[in-house]
């Protein structure tokens, strides 16, 4: 998934002039940078996460969109939104692509966590499928680091949606220039493994079975993990663990109790409160939110 942002960033700047390009606030940490270093230099934000309501900026992130300028570059999470894992509804998608469409914006989907999300790689892929039916030209990195356990062979792929299928020569040349100059050629044992398993039913299904019990144990816990907190009495509102989706949770600590969890209890988490879902286990749910309860009821504003 890096790989084929820096690709698809390195073509933008080069071959399209791109200069601006907009990812949420917040985003996963290597977003700004890798189109920096791609030579962007007008790095924007729109907004997506409100603290107070523990849930999407809708009307903060319509206004910055809207005021993007025509040709700006939109980072846009395809599903599980990583860091915050909330994620737009279909309605909302329909707006953002009437926007992009309205304001000739260019949409660049990362697509790291398909099957996380959901469970179902279909509904995982749908607001990209939507944009493609919109007849949007369009960049879709996808990683295959999660859904595969691939992390160490660095397997993923850059998606390139066109309308004119004359320019796909010359788009596939000067991309290959880009890719020889970066890094040449890329492992080939991953891709492989993807490829096998993707080319054959009885894999793919396998596969696809897969996902859906890694993503039913994160949503368990996610309802487990809700219910143990707000059994224990603790302050605020804890609705947000189980409407966020994916492999991560926005959990709304401070910083204060975050450090608290990490020094006192052994708790680490990003923070910004963030937390990997996939590490609240059967075995620590309940230690996991009694700490929290502590920590919350420790430094409540």
């Amino acid at each position: 998934g890096t790989g084929a942002l820096r690709n698809g960033a390195e073509f933008l700047k080069r071959i399209c002039g791109s200069n601006i390009v907009y990812y949420s606030d917040p985003t996963w940490g290597n977003h700004g940078l890798i189109f920096k270093n791609a030579g962007f230099t007008e790095l924007r934000k729109y907004r997506y996460w409100d603290p107070s309501a523990k849930s999407l900026a809708w009307e903060g992130m319509m206004e910055d969109l809207n005021n993007a300028p025509a040709k700006s570059i939109i980072i846009l999470h395809a599903c599980a939104h990583n860091p915050t894992g909330v994620d737009c509804t279909k309605e909302q998608w329909e707006k953002i692509a009437d926007i992009c469409h309205e304001k000739d914006l260019f949409p660049f989907f990362d697509c790291a966590y398909q099957g996380f999300a959901s469970g179902c790689l279909d509904t995982d892929a749908w607001a990209v499928r939507y944009f493609v039916t919109r007849g949007f030209e369009l960049f879709c990195s996808q990683s295959f680091s999660k859904n595969f356990g691939l992390y160490n062979e660095r397997a993923g792929n850059l998606t390139i949606v066109m309308k004119d299928q004359a320019n796909m020569v010359n788009f596939k040349s000067q991309l290959t220039l880009i890719i020889r100059a970066m890094y040449s050629n890329p492992p080939a044992h991953g891709a492989r493994i993807v490829d096998t398993v993707l080319s054959n039913p009885e894999l793919y299904q396998e596969w696809r079975e897969c996902i859906k019990i890694m993503s039913s144990r994160i949503i368990d816990m996610r309802s487990g993990l809700r219910k143990r907190i707000e059994d224990l009495g603790t302050p605020g509102s804890w609705s947000h663990i189980t409407t966020q989706i994916g492999m991560f949770s926005y959990t709304g600590l401070t910083e204060e109790m975050c450090l608290f969890l990490q020094k006192e209890k052994s708790l680490y988490m990003l923070k910004s409160g963030r937390i990997s879902m996939c590490g609240v286990t059967p075995g620590n749910i309940d230690y996991v939110a009694k700490a929290i309860n502590e920590a919350v009821t420790k430094f409540q504003q």
